[in-house]
């Protein structure tokens, strides 16, 4: 049975939480849209033929007035040596041989902003670093809230893709948008920091960074809120008993306090973080382990699985886990993400103060309340319609079709007034009409612990007819997955470059004329574009 627990074998997660992290492998090729690949079939080993443009034929060579000038160095052609996993890409399937896609649901944003600081690093971004879904979900996606008294809402549209070439086919956007909890009704916060401040974490941009991250946490916190801090280097300890979130100058004093040292004891930090978490359980509010991390990991002697088998035992004790890294080189990105997961929790990347404040101010609530627990989709293709059909992302994020329903499997979590967005790309039966699909959600009300189900249907007659008179925050979903898995180098974007993913973003950037990440998103893709030619 799938779960996110198992989705790395023990014996790599063993590697990674007691070595250093070595890089990933790299990204294969498969056949075109118009031959879909078998499900479960491997692909062909040689690298796919990427459309590289120069800058002297490309929208791209030009500065655009709409976006920022980073003032970055030449591209650096030689890589950080950090870890990445590679999950593959998702195959099409045949609706006849299964009309059933099922996948927990996911709220990490890691992959984005990991991608962000190569590119603003002057760096090509690792294949393996790329996960679709996380692009789309730092997204603003646009979806109404739910109604008084409903955690979601489900939302759902679709429009021809403006990527394939010479069939037609259609991109279907499923969006999951849970209800707002303002900041004054979020609940007491029992707040652990685990941080690393091991010798590898002596640089700005990495414990630097945590403490003006943190201090911005801890500036929004009220009295009726406790932070812990747990630190780690060769071994761990307490500099922070439980504390009032109104003494802001005793848990400050203990921030600015932190000072590089020794080697990175993770095993040693997590293990004694929960044990301060359980003295300070609030059993009314939420009570959270926050690890701040590069995490690499070199010092520690218990195995792995004892470790996860622990996390996963806190979650059901009341505590979960969130994971936030900073830095990159030697930077093991799969440790973070399985941490988060078995602690069920989310995973972020903070590569700039911005995105602190976006973290724990914006969305402070969403990033420390959670309102649904084992959170799954399910979406049943009409065989009638959809000849076949491919979830775009969410590789790591598989479940069994027979287990939506089995409530003992650990899917995803998410927080107070999040989204998740899940694409779908479809090719329909000439002349179909009728339903396309029904799109079940499943969660676990984390109070009540009650199981709830919802479920919603989309048919032939909700696509719009053209691509460019769609929602725009669709359009803008399609653009970014696009834009993914050009980097990524999936076979399915073989025939996609940067220059048409600018184009696309250019014609859609006045909807977004005020909105930054829009902004951002257009300097990111004309620096990708620079450093891939």
């Amino acid at each position: 049975m799938f779960t996110k627990r198992n989705a790395l074998s023990m014996g790599m997660l063993f590697l990674l939480l007691f070595a250093s992290a070595c890089g990933g492998a790299a990204a294969t090729e498969s056949p075109s849209r118009d031959y879909p690949a078998e499900p479960g079939a491997p692909a062909p080993a040689e690298p796919m033929a990427t459309a590289y443009l120069h800058e002297a034929e490309s929208p791209l060579s030009s500065a655009d007035s709409n976006t920022q000038d980073w003032g970055l160095p030449p591209a650096k052609r030689q890589p950080y040596d950090a870890f990445f996993e590679d999950y593959g890409v998702n195959p099409f399937i045949d609706t006849e041989d299964d009309n059933l896609s099922t996948f927990a649901l996911d709220v990490d944003t890691g992959s984005y902003t990991i991608m962000r600081n190569y590119l603003k690093d002057g760096l090509t971004v690792p294949p393996d670093s790329v996960r679709v879904e996380e692009y789309i979900n730092y997204f603003e996606q646009g979806y109404p809230n739910p109604p008084a008294h409903q955690a979601f809402t489900i939302t759902m549209d679709g429009a021809p893709s403006p990527f394939t070439q010479t069939e037609r086919y259609q991109m279907l956007r499923i969006g999951v948008q849970g209800y707002q909890v303002p900041d004054y009704e979020r609940k007491d916060a029992s707040l652990t920091f685990v941080i690393d401040v091991s010798g590898s974490m002596d640089m700005d941009n990495r414990l630097g960074l945590v403490k003006r991250s943190l201090e911005l946490l801890v500036e929004q916190l009220g009295h009726r809120d406790s932070v812990s801090i747990v630190v780690y280097g060769t071994d761990a300890r307490v500099i922070l008993d439980p504390t009032s979130g109104a003494d802001k100058d005793a848990i400050l004093s203990a921030i600015y306090s932190l000072r590089p040292e020794g080697a990175t004891n993770a095993e040693a930090g997590i293990r004694l973080g929960y044990r301060m978490a359980l003295r300070a359980f609030n059993p009314d509010g939420i009570n959270r382990v926050i690890l701040c991390s590069d995490g690499v990991a070199n010092v520690g002697n218990t195995e792995a699985d004892a470790i996860l088998d622990e996390i996963h035992r806190h979650v059901e004790e009341g505590v979960t886990m969130t994971t936030i890294g900073f830095g990159m080189d030697n930077y093991n990105d799969v440790l973070m993400e399985q941490l988060a997961d078995n602690g069920d929790g989310f995973y972020a990347y903070v590569d700039d103060m911005r995105e602190a404040k976006r973290l724990f101010i914006d969305n402070l609530t969403g990033t420390l309340q959670t309102i649904a627990m084992d959170a799954k989709i399910q979406v049943d293709f009409n065989p009638a319609v959809v000849a076949r059909y491919r979830l775009v992302g969410f590789e790591n994020r598989a479940i069994d079709d027979d287990d939506f329903r089995d409530n003992s499997v650990d899917a995803g979590e998410v927080g107070a007034g999040h989204s998740v967005t899940a694409l779908y790309e479809v090719k329909l039966y000439p002349e179909a009409y009728g339903k396309i699909a029904t799109v079940f959600l499943r969660w676990q009300d984390p109070d009540t612990r009650q199981v709830v189900e919802l479920s919603n249907d989309f048919r032939v007659t909700d696509l719009e007819r053209d691509f460019d008179r769609a929602n725009p925050y669709f359009q803008r979903t399609v653009i970014v997955a696009e834009f993914a898995e050009i980097l990524k180098k999936s076979y399915w974007a073989e025939d996609s470059s940067f220059a048409d993913v600018y184009r696309e973003t250019i014609r859609l950037s006045d909807y977004f004329e005020s909105d930054e990440d829009m902004s951002e998103l257009l300097e990111l893709m004309r620096r990708a574009g620079r450093w891939y030619e």
